[in-house]
Parts: C-alpha cells; sequence; structure tokens
C-alpha cells in the first residue's frame, strides 16, 4: 500500500452470497482495511444511498460495485438513479457482474458507469479482478472528497 492510499467505505450490491463472500475476501487479501458495506437488492441499495429506513445511519460509499441482476430495481434502474442525482452522481460505480452482453456494456456506460467488469468464473481470476479494483481505486485513482 502506498503512504497515500487510505481505506475507503465500498458499498457492494450483490444479492449472491457467494460472490459477497468471495468479494469481502478479495478485499481482505489485499490487506487495505476497507469496509465493505452490503446490500442485496436495488431497493436496499437505494435506502442506504438515501439513508432511509434501517440505513438511516450509512455512510456515503467512496466506492460502489454494482451486480446488474438484482432482485426489486435491477442494477441499471439504480444505476440511472445514483447518476442522475447529482448529490450522489460523482460516486464512482463499478458494474460487477456476470452479464458480457454487448447490450449491457454499453447502456452502463450511456448511463455513466465507470468501469464495467466481467465476474470471472474461476475464483482465482474472481479474487484477482477483485483486487485489481481495490488497487485502482484506492491507490491509483484520487477520488472525490467525502461529504
Amino acid at each position: 500500500m502506498t503512504p497515500q492510499a487510505q481505506p475507503i467505505d465500498i458499498l457492494l450490491v450483490e444479492d449472491d452470497p457467494a460472490d459477497e463472500l468471495m468479494t469481502r475476501e478479495a478485499f481482505e487479501d489485499n490487506k487495505i482495511g476497507n469496509t465493505v458495506h452490503v446490500c442485496r437488492d436495488g431497493e436496499e441499495a437505494l435506502d442506504f444511498l438515501y439513508r432511509k429506513g434501517a440505513h438511516e445511519h450509512a455512510c456515503r460509499p467512496d466506492l460502489i460495485l454494482l451486480d446488474l441482476n438484482l432482485p426489486k430495481y435491477d442494477g441499471q434502474e439504480v444505476l440511472a438513479r445514483i447518476k442522475s442525482d447529482p448529490s450522489l452522481s460523482s460516486i464512482p460505480v463499478v458494474i460487477l457482474t456476470t452479464s458480457a452482453a454487448e447490450e449491457d456494456i454499453l447502456r452502463s456506460y450511456e448511463l455513466h458507469a465507470n468501469a464495467y467488469v466481467t465476474k470471472p468464473v474461476d475464483l482465482n481470476q474472481f479474487i484477482a479482478a477483485i483486487k485489481q479494483i481495490d488497487d485502482f481505486f484506492v491507490q491509483v485513482v484520487k477520488l472525490p472528497p467525502r461529504r
């Protein structure tokens, strides 16, 4: 970890418990004390971001990892809401999904996703992909200041 790298708050929006576990383990293996908050569907993610209901004391995440295939509101609906709201639009959103469909990729970038990552099927490749996201967003880029 470079001296300027600071732990960040990550919102993982993921309905698959196995993918959640692998993502958490990959962040832990990278030895940076990021805090990973998990929401299991699109509605809960929006509640977290708008600090509603059970999430009234939620922090503002520094980074959002967003699956596309979610119950209640799908990932693209959540992405559209985030990027159309001036109070949330500066939060980087990485689409992390099983879909490699060109229309999903194109639509996500049209909705201003910051990156699109197709989840590798192989466990080691999945962990490597998460570590690369972590390295990039924690150690390489400058994130918007916390509000």
